[in-house]
């Protein structure tokens, strides 16, 4: 595993073996480390601890996990999870503290990511990031929020998360699947249609989207003529599906929720008449990540020409305006979905280590909601770690927009952009909707 280490002096690399992390591709990155102390019982995330005098603990060292999906479905987005926060470590390290990374591969596996997380805990890490998607992380949640570690997802969006009994360690930055439900739902809806079919994946990031979705639509006056749900896996193929939603008369809107296995569920819509160009489609950001025009028909790429979807917006007009740019001249032509969460992650979980003038993951958790909400507002590290130091509260308002995290450990707001996809195979943003819970 190779470590990156980023100190207020520069870049060290040393080389760390993980204990017991037998999952793949162990390639790791890094911030300076000291080791984490021992952790106390589990403390909710209902009220938020503020910080009314100076802290004279910084500048602090901390060693922090990160669960990234380097092999598996989401793969293909590792770099725009990854790469945000290993910016957000160099930019700790220029205002004084040092982030150790230690990057794991989770293998976007609930097996593969049950081992990292042993060897990210024998490491006695202050906090963890990742895992990316949500069947993931509720598979390795009890576990990390057992052993008094806090988590930071930038991507999960299930709602399973808001009421989960984590005992106040996880948090994500991403906001919940019931808002982009009825975002979605309400793009349907504006755009005629009267029935509608909605589809999903076999696991919880579908199950619990394309559920919000099907409630907003029905709220909204539409008919849902079908809830279907399919094989994650795609064993057998999509025929069956395809044919019994072909089978129902007058649908003119589908919503289909997959990752990966979305290409061969397009083709198999397509196989029985059920294109773009012959009914409207809609997707989400699992699609978006995961599928490529080429993927469905290699010499086509107006085979996704039409399909409308949602997903977190990549730019919000709330977001901090510097973090676009400041990212694309730190890591060129990375995709940049979820990125502007994986960077409020790592930097939350710095500016909870200053307000706890701790670096013990139980005493972080307890500052982190704090310092989202209900103090004088910044945008940057730097400066929101000045105000701390000198005994203000602050209002972190970040990369993703206003988080203003509610007593779940997640915003209570969401921003998200509404896409279409043009006839050369790329998509464009055409709206923007911001909604709170």
């Amino acid at each position: 595993m190779k470590r990156n280490t980023f100190r207020p002096l520069g870049v060290l690399l040393v080389v760390l073996a993980l204990i017991a992390v037998a999952c793949g591709d162990d390639d790791a990155e890094t911030t300076t480390t000291t080791a984490a102390t021992t952790t106390t019982a589990a403390t909710t995330t209902t009220a938020a601890t503020t910080t009314t005098a100076g802290i004279t603990a910084a500048p602090f060292e901390a060693t922090f996990g990160y669960l990234a999906p380097q092999t598996g479905g989401l793969s293909g987005i590792v770099d725009a999870l990854v790469k945000p926060v290993e910016m957000a470590a160099e930019e700790i390290a220029a205002a004084g503290d040092t982030m150790t990374l230690l990057i794991v591969d989770d293998g976007t596996d609930a097996a593969i990511a049950t081992t990292a997380v042993e060897g990210l805990l024998n490491q006695n890490v202050s906090g963890i990031f990742g895992p990316a998607a949500t069947g993931v992380s509720l598979s390795v949640i009890d576990r990390i929020s057992g052993a008094g570690v806090p988590m930071c997802s930038p991507s999960n969006t299930g709602s399973i998360f808001t009421t989960y009994d984590d005992s106040g360690y996880y948090f994500r930055t991403a906001p919940p699947d019931n808002l982009q439900g009825q975002v979605h739902a309400d793009l349907i809806t504006e755009d005629g249609a009267t029935k509608v079919v909605v589809a999903h994946r076999s696991d919880e990031y579908g199950r619990g989207l394309a559920q919000a979705i099907a409630e907003a639509l029905e709220a909204n006056g539409v008919e849902v003529a079908l809830f279907l749900e399919f094989d994650k896996d795609g064993t057998g193929g999509f025929d069956a599906e395809a044919a019994q939603i072909a089978a129902i008369p007058g649908v003119d809107a589908i919503s289909f929720i997959p990752f990966g296995e979305g290409a061969a569920f397009l083709q198999s819509l397509i196989e029985a008449g059920l294109g773009p160009d012959q009914v409207a489609l809609y997707t989400a950001d699992g699609f978006v990540d995961n599928v490529k025009p080429e993927d469905v028909d290699p010499t086509n790429p107006a085979v996704f020409a039409g399909i409308r979807g949602t997903y977190p917006s990549l730019a919000p007009p709330s977001g901090e305006p510097g973090f676009p740019g400041r990212f694309a001249e730190y890591a060129p032509g990375t995709p940049t979905i979820f990125s502007a969460h994986a960077y409020d992650c790592a930097i939350v979980f710095a500016l909870a280590t200053v307000a706890a003038g701790s670096t013990d993951p139980a005493e972080i958790a307890l500052f982190v909601n704090g310092v989202t909400r209900d103090g004088t507002k910044c945008s940057r590290y730097a400066e929101c770690r000045e105000l701390l130091l000198a005994g203000e509260d602050i209002d972190y308002d970040g990369a993703s927009g206003v988080l203003d995290f509610v007593g779940a450990g997640e915003p209570g707001a969401g921003t998200y952009d509404l896409f279409t996809y043009a006839p050369d195979g790329t998509y464009t943003v055409d709206g923007q909707v911001d909604i709170s819970g």
